[in-house]
C-alpha cells in the first residue's frame, strides 16, 4: 500500500459509476462494470479511486439526491458487490473514497415521507427547513443552483427549502439527529474498508438564522476593478455558502477519521472562490484537502495560471495542507472542449467561440504536465486520460440533467461531459455495454478514442497520461511539497523548478519557445523542434 498520509500526493481517479462500464447490459454503468475494469486505473498509475454517490435513489439528480446512505442502489448492485469492489481495489493497491451528500436528501428518504406527512411544527419537520411564507410567496428571495427559486410550498401552506431540485430538500444541520445520523454512515461505510469521502456541496450546509433575503449578494462574489485588474471584494459573507458555522460539523467528522488505522480521509466540494477562504477548510483538525476550483476555471493564459497557483500554494502551506489540482470532472465541460475555444475564457463551461478541438486537445495535453508537476495532489476525471471532448450535440430529448428543466430549457446542465465512456470497438456502444443501448447517446466518431485503439500508440493520449503518471509516482521532485517559478523573459512561458533536479515548462503562447539549461528530457506533450525549441500550446519536464 501507499506510505501513510497518501492523500498528500495522491493522483485520484473519478468514477462516474453511470458513465464508467456497465456489467449487466442494461445501459447504466454499475459495480460489476467498474471491477471489471478496475486494471485500467490500476494500469494507469492512480493511487486511488472516488466514486459518484451509488446509493439507493430515484436519481432525479444522477444519485445527488439519496434516500438511503446505508444501502446500494440496485440498478449499481448489492452491498455485497460494493464490498468485493473495495477489497479488489485494495489488492491492486488502489484507495476508494465515496460521495457523501449532506447538505440535503432525496425527497423520497423516510425522513421528508414522515416530515410530508406531519403537520407544521412536529418534531420530523424540524429535520428540513421548513418555513411559513410571506403570503403566498416564498420565505425569502433564495434561488436554486439549478434555476427557479429554492422554495417549494406543500399542501399545508408551509415551504421548504432546497438548495437544489424540489425532490432535494436540505437538512437542518442544527438538528442533533442529523448530525448523528450522518455519524452513523461515516462509520458504517469505514468499518467496510472505505478509505475516505468526498463532500458534495461542502461550503453549504449552515443558513444563517432568520434566513434574511440574498439581494444583491453573488455567489462567488463578483470581483472588482481596481487599477484595471479584476480582484475579489473584501469578504462580507452569505447567507447559506461558506458560513463559518461549517467547520464545527467537520472538526466533529475529522475526530472520527481519525479513530480508525489508518486515519480516514476527506475532501471537500467546495466552490469557494477565495484562497484564503477555502484553506479554511483545510486546517489540522478539519478535512485534509480541498478541490481546487480556480485551477480549474482559469483560462489557458500563462499570467492568469501563475497567478491561481501561487495564490492556491501560499494559503495551503499557510495550513500545512496540500493543494490539489484538477482539471475537469462530473459537474464541468470537458476541459477539451473548454481549452478549444478561441477566445480566452475562464469558467467551467463551453461557450459560443468558435472552437478547434485540434487546440484543445493540444492544450489538455500540456495541461496534464503541468497539473502532475505541481505540488500535491491531483484528480483524474474518467475520460479525459482518452481525450474526451464535451459532448455538445446531445439531442434535446434525451438531457436528463434537472437543471435543463429547472431554467426551462435554456442551460442544457452537465449531461455532455457524462456520456458512457468508449472502451473498444468503432461503433457505439464502444464496450461500455453487452446490451444494444447507453443511458446517453455516445458519439458516432469515438471509435479512435477507446482504450482499445489508443493502447500502444505513443502519440495517443492515453499512452501520455500512463507515461506521466509513471514517470510522477517514480520522480522524487514530484508530488507534495515545494516549487519555484522560474522568471521568463517571454510572458507566454510558465516555467518552475521542482527538487531535485526538475523543471516543468509550459508555453502558451503562439510560437516556439527556447528551453532552459537541463541535461534531458523526461517527457513533453509533444515533439520539440528540430532546433530543440518548445512549441506552442506544449509543455515538457526536464532533468536538470
Amino acid at each position: 500500500m501507499a506510505q501513510p498520509e497518501w492523500w498528500r500526493s495522491a493522483v485520484i481517479y473519478q468514477v462516474y459509476i453511470r458513465s464508467f462500464a456497465d456489467g449487466d447490459g442494461d445501459g447504466l454503468g454499475d459495480i460489476a462494470g467498474l471491477r471489471a475494469h478496475l486494471d485500467h486505473i490500476a494500469a494507469l498509475g492512480a493511487d486511488a479511486i472516488w466514486i459518484n454517490p451509488w446509493y439507493p435513489s430515484p436519481m432525479i439528480d444522477a444519485g445527488y439526491d439519496v434516500s438511503d446512505y446505508r444501502a446500494v442502489e440496485p440498478r449499481f448492485g448489492t452491498l455485497t458487490d460494493a464490498e468485493l469492489l473495495v477489497r479488489e481495489a485494495h489488492d491492486r493497491d488502489l484507495r476508494v473514497l465515496l460521495d457523501i451528500v449532506p447538505n440535503h436528501t432525496s425527497s423520497e428518504h423516510p425522513w421528508f415521507r414522515q416530515a410530508l406527512a406531519s403537520p407544521p411544527g412536529s418534531p420530523a419537520r424540524d429535520r428540513y427547513l421548513f418555513r411559513p411564507g410571506k403570503g403566498d410567496q416564498p420565505p425569502n428571495d433564495w434561488r436554486s443552483v439549478f434555476g427557479g427559486p429554492a422554495w417549494t410550498r406543500v399542501a399545508d401552506g408551509q415551504w421548504y427549502l432546497h438548495l437544489f431540485d424540489p425532490a432535494q430538500p436540505d437538512l437542518n444541520w442544527d438538528h442533533p439527529e442529523v448530525r448523528a445520523d450522518f455519524t452513523d454512515t461515516l462509520r458504517f461505510w469505514f468499518d467496510r474498508g472505505v478509505d475516505g469521502f468526498r463532500i458534495d456541496v461542502a461550503h453549504s450546509l449552515v443558513k444563517e438564522p432568520g434566513f434574511p433575503d440574498v439581494g444583491e449578494l453573488t455567489w462567488p462574489p463578483t470581483r472588482i476593478e481596481v487599477e484595471g485588474h479584476l480582484v475579489r471584494p473584501p469578504w462580507t459573507g452569505h447567507p447559506h455558502w461558506d458560513r463559518d458555522e461549517v467547520h464545527e460539523i467537520y472538526r466533529e467528522w475529522r475526530a472520527l477519521a481519525d479513530e480508525y488505522t489508518p486515519p480516514r480521509v476527506f475532501v471537500a466540494e467546495a466552490w469557494v472562490d477565495d484562497p484564503a477562504r477555502l484553506s479554511r477548510y483545510l486546517r489540522h483538525d478539519e478535512l485534509h484537502t480541498a478541490f481546487n476550483f480556480g485551477y480549474l476555471t482559469t483560462p489557458w493564459l500563462a499570467a492568469d495560471m501563475r497567478k491561481t497557483i501561487e495564490e492556491t500554494v501560499a494559503e495551503h502551506v499557510a495550513v500545512g495542507a496540500p493543494p490539489t489540482w484538477v482539471l475537469s470532472n462530473h459537474d464541468v465541460a470537458r476541459h477539451v472542449s473548454r481549452y478549444a475555444r478561441l477566445t480566452q475564457v475562464a469558467g467551467r463551461h463551453v461557450t459560443d467561440a468558435p472552437a478547434s478541438l485540434e487546440l484543445g486537445l493540444r492544450r489538455a495535453r500540456a495541461a496534464i504536465l503541468l497539473t502532475l508537476a505541481l505540488p500535491g495532489g491531483a484528480y483524474l476525471y474518467q475520460g479525459e486520460e482518452l481525450g474526451l471532448p464535451e459532448v455538445e450535440d446531445l439531442p434535446d430529448d434525451v438531457l436528463q440533467d434537472p437543471t435543463w428543466e429547472r431554467s426551462g430549457h435554456t442551460a442544457r446542465g452537465r449531461d455532455g461531459c457524462r456520456v458512457p465512456l468508449p472502451w473498444s470497438g468503432a461503433t457505439p456502444p464502444y464496450g461500455f455495454t453487452t446490451g444494444p443501448t447507453t443511458w446517453l447517446p455516445q458519439p458516432p466518431d469515438w471509435g479512435p478514442l477507446s482504450v482499445e485503439a489508443q493502447t500502444g500508440d505513443p502519440a495517443s493520449m492515453l499512452e501520455l497520461y500512463r507515461t506521466a503518471l509513471h514517470l510522477r509516482r517514480t520522480t522524487e521532485a514530484l508530488g507534495d511539497g515545494s516549487f519555484r517559478f522560474r522568471e521568463s523573459p517571454d510572458p507566454d512561458v510558465l516555467a518552475f523548478d521542482r527538487d531535485p533536479a526538475f523543471t516543468c515548462v509550459v508555453n502558451f503562447g503562439t510560437t516556439p519557445a527556447p528551453l532552459p539549461e537541463h541535461r534531458s528530457i523526461a517527457l513533453s506533450s509533444v515533439p520539440l523542434t528540430p532546433d530543440g525549441l518548445l512549441p506552442d500550446n506544449a509543455a515538457v519536464w526536464l532533468v536538470r
